[in-house]
């Protein structure tokens, strides 16, 4: 594990996953069937608790431009700048279940915000970092 500083909050919009895990690849090809994909955006996964406890599961892009959510009717979410615990996670496609096991170690990790979210960091084809914001 590493501490990991996101300098900028990252503004980005959204596409919720009907369910969770089932719904996360068809949120993911939800989002890519309204954007072109582009090496100029990040994109990431956001999960949260819901107030039952329910994880929510949001597959996200970053806006290129001012207002880009709003014009393609997507939820918006600023990933908040700040320290976050993170982890690696080198050729997920062969393990998709090793994102699991990164977040269950990350949120077992002292002093990670109560009222934080889960960050997918889809860094390439293969990797995705891993991460949980500090408490501030």
């Amino acid at each position: 594990m590493e501490k990991f500083t996101l300098e900028d909050d990252i503004k980005v919009f959204c596409e919720t996953a009907k369910s969770f895990p089932d719904g996360i690849m068809e949120a993911h090809k939800e989002l890519e069937s309204i954007i072109s994909c582009s090496k100029q955006r990040r994109y990431f996964g956001i999960s949260s608790r819901n107030a039952k406890g329910i994880i929510i599961y949001d597959a996200a892009a970053e806006e290129i431009y001012q207002g880009e959510a709003e014009e393609l009717g997507c939820e918006k979410f600023v990933i908040e700048s700040g320290q976050y615990i993170s982890l690696l996670v080198e050729n997920y496609v062969s393990d998709v279940s090793a994102i699991l096991k990164a977040f269950q170690l990350l949120m077992a990790y002292p002093g990670i915000d109560p009222q934080g979210y889960c960050i997918e960091w889809y860094l390439n084809e293969k990797d995705v970092m891993c991460m949980v914001r500090l408490n501030r």
